[in-house]
């Protein structure tokens, strides 16, 4: 008995949520806007379940306010401007930093990955240096660098730098040969090869580093400020936790919340313009 094949038209290995041409089908669509809905409604689930635990006393704790309460400190801390202050500060550093470890890393992820001889030279203090927690190098920068903005933009740019720089790597070491011997063959300049064919080969992988570099910075940032911080969401939280203003540092967190989810949603939509393709393929 022969096994059916793929119906007409339908590219083989095509989820059932796409038309057999990498574009999504009505049914496919109606698969993730419902699974979208479904996410929401448990967030919103998990806010009720916050709100009834607070407010029946099933949580008896004056650190743990009810939701309606952390709202209300957030809606204060936007209409008195304080918010709005500190939130763009934050922002301010964990974009600069992520832009110059972003950069770095691209670049040297590119030439390590094309020049064998640099990568044998640089990777015994590159992985010396990957594994250390990014808590753990604060303090010395502090003796270096004070307590200034320099201070957290280099602490995230080192943050940033390393997962960029493996994944750049990774996907230069993974693109088709063949790629760079056709440059090679008609006479392509090396510079013009590495940002022509080799960098928009390795761009999925690009990409992916980069994303997860974004959250990494975000987190970075806040651990800064509340080490050695004197402004910015993270000296905010540790200052309303001793301050007893637990419906303010919710605030603070709910703040972060946010803005790591408008982050991730604008990165999303960035990546998707430019390596749709790669998605559809896959």
């Amino acid at each position: 008995m022969s096994a059916a094949g793929p119906a007409p038209g339908c590219r083989i290995g095509a989820s059932p949520a796409d038309d057999g041409r990498g574009v999504p089908s009505v049914r496919g669509r109606r698969i993730r806007r419902a699974a979208r809905l479904n996410g929401w409604l448990l967030v919103l689930a998990c806010l009720v379940l916050w709100e009834l635990s607070a407010s029946f006393g099933a949580i008896k704790s004056t650190s743990w306010p009810p939701f309606t309460s952390v709202i209300s400190a957030t809606v204060a801390g936007f209409t008195s401007g304080e918010l709005p202050r500190i939130v763009l500060s934050t922002l301010g550093r964990t974009v600069t930093g992520f832009a110059l470890g972003s950069v770095t890393g691209v670049a040297v992820g590119l030439l390590l990955g094309t020049l064998p001889v640099l990568a044998r030279t640089l990777t015994p203090t590159l992985e010396g240096l990957r594994p250390l927690p990014i808590p753990a190098i604060v303090p010395p920068l502090i003796l270096f660098l004070g307590l200034d903005d320099i201070l957290k933009i280099t602490v995230v740019s080192v943050a940033v730098f390393f997962p960029v720089m493996v994944n750049t790597l990774g996907g230069v070491r993974n693109i088709d040969p063949i790629l760079v011997a056709t440059a090679r063959t008609f006479r392509v300049s090396r510079i013009r090869t590495l940002i022509a064919v080799v960098l928009p080969a390795a761009l999925p992988a690009v990409l992916a580093g980069l994303r997860t570099a974004l959250a990494l910075a975000l987190v970075t940032t806040i651990i800064a400020e509340m080490i050695a911080g004197s402004g910015g969401i993270g000296y905010y939280i540790i200052e309303t936790q001793f301050a007893m203003r637990p419906d303010q540092m919710y605030a603070g967190v709910l703040c972060l919340a946010g803005i790591g989810y408008a982050l991730n949603a604008l990165f999303v939509g960035i990546e998707r313009r430019l390596i749709g393709w790669d998605q559809q393929e896959k």
